[in-house]
């Protein structure tokens, strides 16, 4: 927790007219530091800002991170203004320093970043209903939307080889072969399943690769906790959280987010006969997002949307399997044997997705081909 006096030195440095009031700690998220900050406004009311001191341990080069946001949301922006000229509480909006930067940074302080707080709104850990799950899945795919224009290789790889699942593989067999915390005699199923799979780690890669898919402006991080619901309407208004935007394929984007919001189990639940991914979760938040992306989707990516969940799920169980066996060194864990469970809880996804594949490739068909039917070139999206 940041003192009255440290925070208050801290807004100084940002150009925010008004009297800092107090500020509060935002408990969501496990990575940066956030606060809501109160400033009294020189005509006396008060308006909130979101604080944020970035993890630099996570994030060597927040420069980048800074620059690739601060690219989007003005892009994103300018074609909300084009469109329908709204853009206030559906982009974040960046407060700038007083020399005009949009962080401040200090060896006592840190690096610090300011936007404003998007008032009436509220962000869920778990969707409330199958609505607010639909509407998850429309808030990301417009985002690719109002991004479709962007050149996404100008943007920096804030983390490289983020989604290679082809690299994560290499990585957990060369944790295999060193096995430094002894573990491997433990987990000779997880290896024999993970591996037996090793062909599904290159597809998404290697569509982007051999150009059969674009690459496309990606958030990379689709939980729909990142997502902001008006208080009122429960429509979903803003996305949020976009440290790690940078280039890739939507298919990590849509993958993931059904990964993630499709199961209703924990990501360490010891009962694997809880887990399985939920098909009327998937056909809503496809549904809208095929609506959000407003038929900008290429045939390649309809057709790869379902199998992009299986290899998002097998991506984290390697990624968790790699970890265990290197003594639990990157992911967070609160009791031994939490990255096993993790590791079990992605592989039964997996087998489950593949179960219910023909559903999948079914619904993604269809909602491709309604909402391809229902646009056309002079609609936009808060028309529909």
């Amino acid at each position: 927790m940041q003192s009255r006096n440290t925070m208050e030195a801290i807004v100084s440095h940002f150009n925010i007219e008004g009297r800092y009031i107090d500020h509060q700690p935002v408990r969501s998220g496990l990575i940066n530091q956030t606060f809501l900050v109160t400033i009294e406004s020189p005509k006396g009311h008060n308006c909130r800002f979101i604080f944020q001191r970035i993890n630099t341990n996570v994030f060597r080069e927040p420069y980048r991170v800074m620059e690739n946001i601060m690219r989007v949301t003005e892009h994103i922006k300018q074609q909300m203004i084009e469109t329908d000229g709204v853009y206030a509480r559906r982009v974040l909006s960046f407060a700038c320093t007083k020399d005009g930067q949009p962080y401040y940074e200090s060896p006592e302080h840190g690096f610090w970043r300011a936007y404003e707080y998007v008032e009436n709104s509220t962000a869920y850990n778990i969707a409330p209903s199958a609505d607010h799950f639909f509407e998850a899945g429309r808030a990301f795919g417009e985002f690719q939307l109002y991004l479709n224009d962007y050149d996404a290789t100008t943007l920096y790889e804030t983390i490289p080889n983020f989604h290679n699942t082809i690299s994560r593989v290499a990585d957990l067999k060369t944790a295999i072969k060193n096995d430094t915390a002894g573990r491997l005699k433990d987990v000779q199923a997880e290896v024999d399943f993970l591996l037996s799979r090793e062909s599904d780690a290159g597809v998404l890669v290697r569509a982007l690769e051999s150009g059969r898919i674009p690459y496309r402006v990606t958030h990379n991080d689709t939980k729909i906790n990142n997502v902001l619901f008006d208080n009122l309407t429960d429509k979903a208004i803003c996305v949020i959280d976009l440290d790690t935007v940078m280039p890739g394929s939507s298919l990590y984007d849509f993958g993931d987010a059904i990964r993630s919001g499709a199961c209703a189990a924990a990501e360490d639940e010891p009962d694997l006969n809880k887990v399985e991914m939920d098909l009327n979760k998937y056909r809503l938040f496809t549904k809208g997002f095929i609506k959000g992306t407003h038929s900008l989707l290429t045939n390649e990516e309809i057709e790869l949307m379902p199998i992009s969940v299986k290899v998002m799920a097998y991506e984290l169980a390697v990624r968790f399997l790699t970890d265990y066996l290197n003594g639990d060194v990157y992911f967070h864990t609160d009791y031994s044997g939490q990255n096993l469970l993790r590791t079990r809880t992605q592989m039964k996804l997996v087998s489950d997705v593949e179960k219910k594949l023909p559903e999948m490739i079914g619904y993604a068909h269809e909602y491709a081909e309604m909402y391809a039917k229902r646009f056309s070139d002079y609609e936009t999206p808060n028309q529909l």
